[in-house]
């Protein structure tokens, strides 16, 4: 469950990055992480990420191999057992009004038993993926969206955290439907940030996370997450 993190140790990062002076993205598409520059067989966090997790977190992460019609391409494969393992990047300043659509690809295999975004004793998800726009300070007022793949909660809806304000959850996926394929996904973040605000960011994303959780639920989880990019429209 992301709050753990953002509410410590993440929120410390971000607020870390106030004094930092990064040039804004051009118009080009932006990378945040195509995993090609990882080392196959990598184990735990990977290169250029950073541990994000307080309590029992085991970051059981491999880099592996994709065989696809295109060729074979290194994806990050993520277990959780009874545990949440979460990691950052810092992305500079990305101006979603510039590159407001984030494209990823991610395959999940194992879904967290009894997983329900919507409550706090159960705020566990197999496929997870924030952007947020830090704002000062940032403990307490920092945005956070959260594109997950629940358990249970409907694909579509969209709702503050049980735990803090500062995250609200966007379920791109539901259930098992499709469990066990790539899937390519497209969210317009500047469209959500206005459905879920009321208005057009200020401050520009400058952290991105990627995580599993399965403690809550005391389940398991297991997921892949392939690249993942800011494009222009």
């Amino acid at each position: 469950m992301i709050v753990k993190t953002l509410t410590a140790a993440l929120i410390a990062a971000i607020a870390g990055l106030a004094g930092e002076s990064t040039p804004e993205a051009g118009p080009a598409t932006v990378v945040v992480e195509d995993w090609s520059e990882q080392t196959l067989g990598h184990v735990g966090i990977p290169v250029g990420w950073a541990a994000q997790s307080r309590g029992h977190a085991v970051y059981d992460f491999r880099i592996e191999a994709r065989e696809s019609s295109d060729g074979v391409h290194k994806v990050l494969h993520l277990l959780s057992d009874r545990e949440n393992s979460i990691i950052a990047k810092r992305v500079g300043k990305i101006d979603v009004r510039k590159h407001p659509i984030l494209e990823w690809e991610w395959r999940v295999v194992k879904l967290p038993t009894g997983g329900d975004s919507r409550k706090a004793a159960t705020d566990d998800q197999a496929g997870q993926i924030y952007v947020v726009f830090p704002r000062f300070p940032a403990a307490i007022r920092s945005r956070i969206i959260g594109y997950v793949w629940d358990s249970t909660v409907p694909a579509g809806e969209i709702f503050e955290s049980a735990r803090t304000g500062m995250l609200t959850y966007v379920v791109v996926r539901s259930g098992s439907t499709d469990l066990g394929r790539w899937i390519r996904e497209r969210r317009d973040v500047l469209e959500d940030f206005k459905r879920i605000y009321g208005e057009e960011p200020v401050e520009a994303v400058e952290v991105v996370c990627i995580g599993i959780d399965s403690n809550d639920t005391t389940s398991r989880a297991e997921s892949y997450m392939g690249p993942i990019r800011f494009l222009p429209r």
